[in-house]
């Protein structure tokens, strides 16, 4: 079976594949022999003009990041209208070390994203403020926080 009958398998086998290449809704035939990299490139200058930072450019991740994490500085923000008492303080330590360990990690990779910095200082800074307002309702307040812990401790 390695005569003709093969070579007419791979004939018919190659020409289904070119066949699904041409395809329009695959890819134009002009395209499907250049490389992918080049290609994106391509996409990517004929739509966003290059004198744009990274950080700005609305299809890519460093400006989607830091829109989506607005709503954690918007949930913050509207913490400060909840009493002290009902704050946690496990979920506002995460947010201000997660805030901050992002800050630095947004300055450090490449390209720097400067809008990602900012809204994850801007989450670290309600993080704290927050821990600041548990810490000020404790100590000004101090049976109701040993009766809080004391109810804690029982029924965990």
């Amino acid at each position: 079976m390695s005569g003709p009958a093969t070579s007419a398998a791979a004939a018919r086998s190659t020409s289904k594949f070119q066949s699904f290449m041409n395809h329009p809704a695959v890819t134009h035939q002009s395209n499907h022999l250049q490389d992918p990299k080049e290609l994106l490139e391509e996409s990517r200058t004929d739509r966003v003009p290059s004198s744009l930072p990274n950080c700005w450019k609305i299809r890519t991740i460093f400006f989607w990041a830091p829109v989506a994490k607005w709503a954690l500085v918007i949930a913050g923000v509207k913490d400060l209208q909840r009493p002290a008492e009902k704050l946690s303080v496990p979920q506002n330590l995460a947010l201000a070390a997660t805030g901050f360990i992002w800050v630095r990690y947004s300055l450090v990779i490449t390209p720097v994203n400067y809008s990602l910095a900012a809204v994850n200082f801007c989450v670290g800074a309600t993080g704290l403020g927050q821990l600041y307002r548990i810490w000020d309702h404790q100590r000004n307040h101090p049976v109701q926080a040993e009766v809080k812990d004391k109810i804690a401790a029982v029924t965990a």
